[in-house]
């Protein structure tokens, strides 16, 4: 019951932070809910289509649908205020982002998957929202610009496949790696920490 309740905290989180940044480029109402809806189910729906799971889980139960419109329509209609609550939203997509991230790594294990495999698929499952989300915005992906995102991503997956190879519990090792994910998130967030990036080569002067 808890990791279905944060998964939703997750989905809630991501669909938020779609819709915002669709209200931000000036989307009408559907494309804040298309914007929202991809955001949140797209990381699942690559995870699935990777392990050749055919449909996707999350298009096959309606409540994962209806939460994300719900909550992709609420910012359309309150985002003044949603946006003020932004350490909230932050919060709750680095929840997001270790539970799917983790989720993701068991259910490709389960699946069958090497380890090396379960453990992208699981970051893939993480962070395939957001770069959609940021494609359909026609802006570089975040996760590739700056922010340890995708790496506290796979820093949880990793954390899932150790656990599974020790065959220690299920699910303590999936609740304990989510939380690793949010404690690196959090904690990049809060110093401010992001990925080095290469300086731009010098022009030399003619």
């Amino acid at each position: 019951m808890l990791l279905t309740a944060l998964e939703f905290l997750g989905l809630v989180a991501f669909a938020a932070s779609g819709a915002l940044a669709a209200v931000r480029a000036r989307l009408d109402v559907f494309g804040v809910v298309v914007v929202g809806l991809t955001t949140a189910l797209g990381g699942g729906v690559m995870r699935d289509v990777l392990l050749g799971i055919h449909p996707p889980t999350s298009l096959r139960n309606w409540s994962y649908l209806a939460v994300c419109a719900a909550a992709a329509l609420v910012v359309f209609a309150f985002h003044p205020q949603v946006a003020r609550l932004r350490h909230a939203v932050l919060l709750a997509d680095a929840v997001g982002l270790g539970v799917f991230a983790t989720s993701g790594t068991t259910v490709a294990l389960n699946a069958g998957a090497t380890g090396y495999a379960a453990c992208l698929i699981g970051m893939t499952s993480g962070i395939g929202g957001g770069a959609v989300r940021d494609l359909l915005l026609r802006e570089i992906p975040l996760v590739l610009r700056k922010e340890i995102y995708a790496m506290a991503a796979l820093t949880g997956a990793v954390c899932v496949w150790a656990g599974h190879a020790l065959s220690l519990p299920a699910g303590l090792v999936t609740t304990v790696s989510a939380v690793v994910v949010v404690a690196i998130r959090v904690l990049t967030l809060w110093r401010h920490w992001n990925a080095p990036v290469a300086r731009p080569p010098e022009e030399r002067s003619l």
